[in-house]
Parts: structure tokens; C-alpha cells; sequence
């Protein structure tokens, strides 16, 4: 069973810390949000569920994604009062990671108490499976938990991608299949985030 204990907040007068892992309460959250407040709004993709992806102990919180019909985010739940910063809801505030420094948004919900949340992705309508959306999320934290390149590595990988261009204007080219989609590379996906 998941357990949260209260404990004082200087900025919001009381906060829970989440002892374990908060993903079944993230998931209680934003369903009773899907049922009580998003069930009519015309945005949802009913091919999308619910779910918690991939909640973590990250510098003594709880990091994770969420996937709803609505939206992706990526969720801060406090672990801990040591290095959590209060923001009171809708107040912005940035954390930074691996791949950059990317705006949260201060929340509170009844299930969770105070949380944080960065959106990846909203509306969702671009997804046609939970499965898609679930890997998405899944490549998305690990994108955001990995270090670019260094600028050197970034250049060594330009010259490399310049001289097998070159290669490949010798090579006949094979035409795409219809419906392959261009992959999306996650740092160009994160640079999008940190704006």
C-alpha cells in the first residue's frame, strides 16, 4: 500500500511526502480528473488510457510520466523536504536535468497533495494506441535523464554524418514505404521542452 505522511511546508503550510512509490495515487488522480473534469472536453483520445510510467527515486523525489487521454506530463512528487521547492499551484518554476532545464507547473490534487508537472504532449491526438504512447513516454525519460554530447562529440558525429551523406549520394536510394514516419530525435524533442 502506498503511504504519504504530512509535514510542514514554510510556503504551504503542509505537504505530504511520499515514502513510496505515488504511481497508483498518480493514476487515482487523473482518473477521478478524466471523470470529473475532462470527460466532456472534446480533445481526448479515446484510444488512450490512464497510466503511470516509469516513477523513479530522482534526488530524493519521485519522478514519472503520466499518459492520459488529454495530455503527457512529466510529474514531480515530493519524496522527501530536502531540496523541494514550493511553488504553490500554477506557479512555474525550473529543474534541471541531464538533458536541460525544463518549467514545472505547481499542482495539488486531493489523492496526491502537492506535485509538479512539466507537459510533454497535449492534445494527444497524434497517438493511436496506449502502447505508442507508452513507449513514447518511456523514450522521453530516458531522454530527459541523458546528458547531451558534448560539443566535441556533436561535432566528431556532424563531420561522420556529412561524410556518409557523401557515401550515400553513390548509393541508389530505396523510396520510403507509405506510412513510415520520420523519427523524431530526442534532443530536438527536449529543445522544444526547454523554451
Amino acid at each position: 500500500m502506498i503511504t504519504a505522511s504530512p509535514s510542514p511546508s514554510p510556503a504551504q503550510g503542509a505537504f505530504r511526502i511520499h515514502t513510496h512509490n505515488p504511481a497508483e495515487l498518480v493514476e487515482q488522480t487523473y482518473f477521478r480528473v478524466f471523470q470529473q473534469r475532462m470527460a466532456d472536453v472534446p480533445i481526448l483520445n479515446p484510444a488512450l488510457s490512464v497510466e503511470a510510467i516509469d516513477f523513479q527515486r530522482w534526488q530524493g523525489h519521485w519522478l514519472g510520466i503520466v499518459v492520459t487521454p488529454w495530455c503527457m506530463s512529466v510529474l514531480l512528487v515530493p519524496g522527501g523536504t530536502d531540496n523541494w521547492v514550493w511553488t504553490g499551484e500554477n506557479k512555474r518554476r525550473f529543474v534541471r536535468f541531464p538533458a536541460g532545464e525544463f518549467a514545472f507547473l505547481g499542482s495539488e490534487e486531493a489523492e496526491l497533495g502537492e506535485f509538479q508537472s512539466c507537459s510533454l504532449f497535449s492534445p494527444m491526438g497524434k497517438f493511436t494506441s496506449q502502447i505508442e504512447a507508452a513507449m513514447t513516454a518511456r523514450a522521453s525519460m530516458v531522454a530527459l535523464l541523458t546528458a547531451p554530447p558534448p560539443v566535441e562529440a556533436r561535432a566528431a558525429e556532424s563531420s561522420a554524418m556529412q561524410a556518409k551523406s557523401s557515401v550515400a549520394q553513390k548509393v541508389p536510394v530505396t523510396p520510403p514505404v507509405a506510412g513510415d514516419r520520420p523519427a523524431l530525435s530526442r534532443r530536438g524533442f527536449f529543445s522544444l521542452r526547454a523554451r
